[in-house]
C-alpha cells in the first residue's frame, strides 16, 4: 500500500496522547477528520491499531508494533524538509551543560570557523539527546556513549578528559600538586548530580568499584556554586571536575589534577547519519583531529570502553 503521512502522522499523535481530541488539538485538526485519518490507514493495513474506550486509547499488538517504523517515517520526512529550507540555519548543539568540557570543544571550533552559525542547547545527557537527534530537534550531541544506540545515529570519540580534584583549602590534600587516585579512598566523593541511570551515574560506578571510593549521591543538588559553598567549609569531602570544566572562582576551594591513573571522562560526538548540514562533515573532521591516544599507563578507562576504536561508528 502507499502509506499516507498525515494518517502515519495521526496514528503517532495519537500513540503519543492516548485520546483522539488530544491528538487532534496537537494537529490542528478536528477530532473527527484526526479519526477518518486513522481509519484509512487501519483499513489499507488491514489491521486494527488502536483499543478505543470512552477514557482512551490503547495500541494493540500491531499497532505497537507498527509504533517505532511510523516514528521514524515521520521523523525522515521532517527532516527532509528541513534539509531543503534550512540550508542556512544554525547547527544545534547539545553540549550537555554550558560549564563542560564541549562548550569548549565547540568555542574552538567556531574561532576556526566563525562563518558557522551555531545554536548551543543542554540536556540531562543521551536520555535526552538520543530521541532530540533522532526527532531531528539537534544536529550533534556530546555525550558519553552506553548500550546500544539507535543505528540511526554515528558516534566517534570526541575528548577523553581527565579529571581534577575539587576540594576546600581545609582538605587534609588541598596543599598538593598533584593527588594519586589511591589517596582518594580515604575521603568521602561527594556527588549529589549523579543521576541514577545517567551515563556519569555509571561512569562513578566503575570508577568507584575500581578504586574503592566512597561516593556520596545524597543531595539535592543545588547547581555547582552551592557545591562550592559547602565544600570549603569540609574537611574531609571533595567532588570531581574535568580539566576543560568552567569552575567559578572561589577562595576557600583548590582544583589538583588526578594520577596515578587519571581518570579520563569519555566524551564522544554524535549526530544522525542522514543528517545534511552543511557544517556538520567540517565539525566532525574538526573533533576528530584533535582526539588524543588513550594511555593505559597512566590514564584509566572503564574496562571495555565503547569509545576507544577511535573512528566513527
Amino acid at each position: 500500500m502507499e502509506l499516507d503521512l498525515g494518517a502515519v502522522r495521526a496514528f503517532v499523535a495519537v500513540a503519543d496522547e492516548r485520546h483522539f481530541g488530544d491528538a487532534a488539538d496537537r494537529l490542528g485538526l478536528t477530532q473527527q477528520a484526526t479519526s477518518k485519518r486513522i481509519a484509512k490507514l487501519e483499513a489499507g493495513l488491514g489491521t486494527t491499531l488502536f483499543h478505543r474506550a470512552r477514557t482512551g486509547t490503547d495500541l494493540t499488538d500491531e499497532g505497537a508494533a507498527f509504533l517505532p517504523d511510523a516514528r521514524a517515517l515521520v521523523a525522515l520526512a521532517d527532516q527532509a524538509v528541513r534539509s531543503v529550507r534550512e540550508r542556512d540555519r544554525p547547527l544545534r548543539v547539545d553540549v550537555a551543560g554550558t560549564r563542560l568540557a564541549p562548550t569548549e570543544l565547540i568555542r574552538v571550533f567556531h574561532e576556526a570557523q566563525p562563518e558557522v552559525k551555531i545554536d548551543i542547547v543542554t540536556s540531562r545527557g543521551l536520555r535526552e539527546a538520543q530521541p532530540a537527534l533522532l526527532g531531528g530537534a539537534i544536529d550533534v550531541a556530546f555525550a558519553r556513549v552506553t548500550g546500544e544506540l539507535d543505528p540511526a545515529l554515528a558516534h566517534q570519540p570526541a575528548y577523553l578528559e581527565p579529571h581534577h580534584v575539587l576540594a576546600g583549602r581545609k582538605h587534609p590534600l588541598a596543599g598538593r600538586r598533584r593527588v594519586r587516585m589511591a589517596e582518594l579512598a580515604d575521603s568521602i566523593t561527594w556527588m549529589p548530580g549523579n543521576e541514577p541511570g545517567s551515563e556519569w551515574a555509571d561512569y562513578y560506578t566503575h570508577l568507584q568499584r575500581e578504586f574503592e571510593l566512597r561516593i556520596q549521591t545524597a543531595g539535592p543538588h543545588f547547581g555547582l556554586d552551592h557545591m562550592l559553598d559547602e565544600l570549603a567549609a569540609s574537611r574531609d569531602r571533595y567532588t570531581f571536575g574535568g580539566e576543560r570544566m568552567r569552575v567559578p572562582w572561589h577562595a576557600g576551594i583548590v582544583q589538583i589534577p588526578v594520577v596515578d591513573p587519571t581518570p579520563l571522562y569519555p566524551w564522544s560526538m554524535l549526530w544522525h547519519r542522514r543528517n545534511r548540514h552543511p557544517a556538520l562533515p567540517a565539525l566532525v573532521e574538526h573533533i576528530a583531529d584533535r582526539v588524543t591516544p588513550f594511555d593505559p599507563a597512566t590514564q584509566w578507562l572503564p574496562p571495555a570502553e565503547p569509545v576507544l576504536a577511535g573512528a566513527p561508528q
